[in-house]
């Protein structure tokens, strides 16, 4: 819309006048991939965490602005100003202050899902502040000012957006490269302990990078309202399409991030004007190719980025030591939990009502695609974010192959699909790991969306029927079936856990440095657990659409594989039980804020909320159940002596002290000794008398 009204500007179908036309609106859309994208490398390159909710902060900083500058009429100087030195900042002080300092001694895994935690539960805050009901709009900068270039008019706003830009790369420059807080921020990634050592405050650096890491997110969304409009996730996920400028700058190098969004903003208008359109053979067999390609470019240029460039290091907090890790499987705890779940939801079939059956089996299944992962990131330590579109694979599949009388055939090859689709995916990919990884995966979600999933040849008329077995077609009849199929994949899981695949994951997800100087074949692990994964995905995507008995493409959309990561994790994504836990959990909010109404709004946020306190337990919920339980039951039989007046001073449950209570910055107290005669278990005596 934006490129046809730049193009009535220009006056017709002059080529050169159209070319200047694309060359602006390009210059001006790669700005503001620049002035987000640079936020992004900023909080990555001084906190090490990709934020996953850079788009929401955007997205809040342009609706505040708007509160101020039109709801309550601020001078428009005075309203930017605000949100962007006083509100912004704040609030990445606040993110920086009660969530990202918890992860230290946290996976990536863990903190890319702590953000997508924030992302949900800053989309869900939105509507609740400001009503989705009321029509509001943004004017753009200077609004009716313009120039000629030639032919072509450039609106003061679109020149106010490039200025922006280039005054954000020398800012950030210089502030990085030239001032002392500048290094220190960059310096606080590698070592909070050697910057404190050498004078520095690495608690105000990181607060720092997160303040102009928001700062600069709610500019992005402030400059890019009056095109977008105020709409909640268009706001949030444009930063999307600033991934790919970022990548290009290895997530370190804010003059190649500015470079790759320039050569983004470009193709993307380019191809509005000379992408040819579709040839009649496609339109024939209703595959429209131009149009989704236009909207997939960002995230092909992704994908490709990423499988080009050689990457920089991914940043992390030194050496440290992980607070995640749960213990092994057991076959006599897992075949007995197995059975009991089983006989329970067949009990409990019994007394739920129809519509209630169908919602639990809905989170039975979401409970089975979760579990997809526990091998693929619990084990392995391998990132996915397209976990929702393997399933759209294997629900196609389903529809296609099964019929209206739910062949089983169509699940067995639902599984082998996936699995080959998996190992497609796999491949460019096994180069890859961490945050490359997992925005791989979502660039090649966002592709299937955009690109596959959308056409009609996929989706007839925008669903697609799936049917099932005659023997399954009573509901409670169904859910006890998911409940055995999943047991059944569970029992698959356990049996590669305890033997040598599990092993070589497990190797794999600690240290692939080290497996490799083992000699272990990482290539071919990496490959085998990605195709097990999406194989159950797939099969999670055949029972949804068997359950719903239809698919349609808003069911897989790629934004739906953040969510089931995020419950995954809280509900301890090690583990089997950890994934049935996350997918009850998950199915359980619709059903409650049906029963109780006015629990709607805060069930909206509480997957964002659950995700946010992942950094205080990052091994999930049914861990420490599990953890619990086993402790109850080694009391109760005298296992473990409960110290009736424990002592006061307590082993420290952070991975690491802080330097000032090593005795650099003041000497040992009396407290600082008996802890340390705690940890260590010494006695002074013992010691000082020497060797008997």
């Amino acid at each position: 819309m934006h490129s046809v009204a730049l193009l009535a500007q220009a006056g017709g179908n002059d080529l050169f006048s159209n070319f200047l036309a694309f060359t602006i609106l390009g210059i001006v859309s790669a700005a503001i991939y620049a002035i987000a994208a640079s936020g992004l490398v900023v909080t990555y390159t001084t906190s090490g965490i990709f934020n996953f909710a850079h788009g929401a902060i955007g997205m809040m900083g342009a609706f505040t602005y708007w509160q101020l500058a039109v709801k309550w009429k601020w001078p428009t100087l005075l309203a930017i100003a605000v949100v962007l030195l006083v509100i912004a900042p704040a609030f990445g002080w606040l993110i920086d202050r009660v969530i990202m300092r918890g992860l230290e001694g946290t996976s990536e895994v863990t903190k890319i899902v702590v953000t997508i935690g924030l992302t949900f539960g800053l989309i869900a805050l939105a509507p609740v502040i400001w009503s989705p009901r009321e029509n509001r709009k943004v004017q753009p900068l200077f609004a009716g000012n313009k120039f000629e270039l030639g032919s072509v008019s450039i609106t003061y706003h679109q020149i106010v957006i490039i200025v922006v830009a280039l005054a954000v790369a020398v800012g950030l420059r210089l502030l990085l490269y030239k001032t002392r807080p500048g290094v220190s921020m960059r310096a606080v990634v590698d070592s909070r302990s050697l910057v404190q050592l050498n004078g520095g405050r690495p608690n105000r650096s990181s607060a720092l990078s997160w303040a102009l890491g928001c700062s600069l997110a709610a500019l992005a969304g402030i400059l890019i309202a009056d095109r977008l409009g105020l709409e909640v996730l268009s706001l949030t996920f444009l930063v999307i399409n600033a991934y790919a400028a970022a990548i290009v700058g290895r997530l370190v190098s804010l003059p190649l991030t500015y470079l790759g969004a320039l050569i983004l903003g470009l193709v993307e208008n380019y191809a509005v004007g000379y992408l040819p359109t579709n040839p009649q053979f496609l339109t024939d067999r209703d595959i429209d190719l131009t149009t989704t390609l236009r909207i997939a470019i960002p995230v092909i240029m992704l994908f490709i980025v990423l499988l080009i460039l050689p990457h920089a290091p991914l940043r992390a907090h030194g050496l440290q030591r992980s607070r995640e890790g749960v213990e092994k499987p057991t076959w006599a705890w897992a075949l007995v939990g197995f059975g009991a779940f089983i006989v329970a939801t067949a009990t409990v079939t019994l007394f739920l009502s129809d519509k209630n059956v169908v919602s639990w089996s809905k989170a039975l299944v979401f409970a089975l695609i979760m579990l997809s992962l526990v091998p693929l990131t619990g084990f392995g330590g391998q990132i996915s974010l397209a976990q929702m579109t393997f399933a759209g694979i294997g629900a196609v599949t389903m529809a296609k192959v099964g019929g209206e009388s739910g062949n089983l055939l169509g699940i067995v090859l639902a599984i082998l699909i996936a699995a080959a689709v998996g190992a497609l995916v796999a491949l460019p990919a096994l180069r890859l790991r961490g945050i490359y990884l997992a925005l791989a995966t979502l660039a090649f979600a966002f592709f299937m969306d955009k690109v596959v999933f959308s056409q009609k040849a996929v989706f007839e008329n925008g669903s697609l029927s799936v049917g099932r077995p005659p023997f399954l077609e009573n509901d409670r009849v169904f859910m006890v079936f998911i409940a055995v199929v999943f047991s059944v994949v569970g029992i698959v899981v356990v049996w590669l856990r305890l033997g040598p695949f599990g092993r070589r994951l497990q190797a794999m997800k600690d240290s692939p440095a080290a497996c490799a100087t083992l000699g272990l074949n990482l290539t071919v692990t990496k490959l085998q657990v990605f195709m097990l994964s999406a194989g159950i995905a797939g099969l999670g995507g055949a029972m949804f659409g068997m359950l719903q008995k239809t698919a349609t493409p808003t069911n897989f959309e790629a934004l739906s594989s953040l969510p089931i990561l995020l419950m995954a994790v809280a509900g301890g994504v090690s583990m089997v039980s950890g994934a049935l836990l996350g997918g009850l959990l998950y199915g359980s909010f619709p059903v409650i804020s049906e029963a109780i109404p006015a629990l709607s709004s805060l069930l909206l946020v509480a997957p964002g909320l659950i995700g946010i306190s992942l950094g205080r337990n990052p091994n999930g919920a049914a861990n420490e159940i599990g953890t619990t339980v086993r402790q109850a039951i080694d009391k109760r039989r005298g296992r473990i002596e409960h110290d009736k007046e424990p002592s006061k001073f307590r082993a420290p449950m952070e991975p690491h002290l802080e330097v000032e209570t090593l005795g650099i910055d003041r000497g040992f107290g009396p407290e600082d000794l008996a802890l340390i005669d705690e940890v260590v278990r010494l006695d002074e005596e013992v010691v000082a008398s020497g060797p008997p």
